[in-house]
């Protein structure tokens, strides 16, 4: 059974940075990519960055230059470094696996609660 379980969201002042972690119960490689959504309350579900296997990364603009996507592939762990927090940036955030083992079947972990306030 594949499983994500993402960590590390917490209330954070802003301009604050906070590392959230995903980790797999499956290799990171059995996946066409992984990334992180956020969904904000009242808001739509929102790509914040993301990576195929190849190594290419995309990001939101509106994360472009705080936010880094990387990974673990020993460790079976995907991380989201947030730097230079904002209070739009508060929000559940999902990890994703893409594609598992090109099935075109996605997987979501629980999510995990980013606030960013003073």
């Amino acid at each position: 059974q594949v499983r994500l379980v993402e960590s590390g969201g917490d209330l954070v002042q802003p301009g604050g940075s906070l590392r959230l972690s995903c980790a797999s119960s499956t290799s990171i490689s059995s996946f066409g990519g992984m990334g992180w959504y956020r969904q904000a309350p009242g808001k739509e579900y929102e790509l914040v960055a993301a990576f195929v296997s190849s190594g290419t990364t995309n990001y939101a603009d509106s994360v472009k230059g705080r936010f880094t996507i990387s990974r673990d592939n020993a460790k079976k762990t995907v991380y989201l470094q947030m730097n230079s927090l904002k209070p739009e940036d508060t929000a559940v955030y999902y990890c994703t696996g893409f594609d598992y083992n090109g099935s075109g079947h996605d997987y979501w972990g629980q999510g995990t609660q980013v606030t960013v306030s003073l």
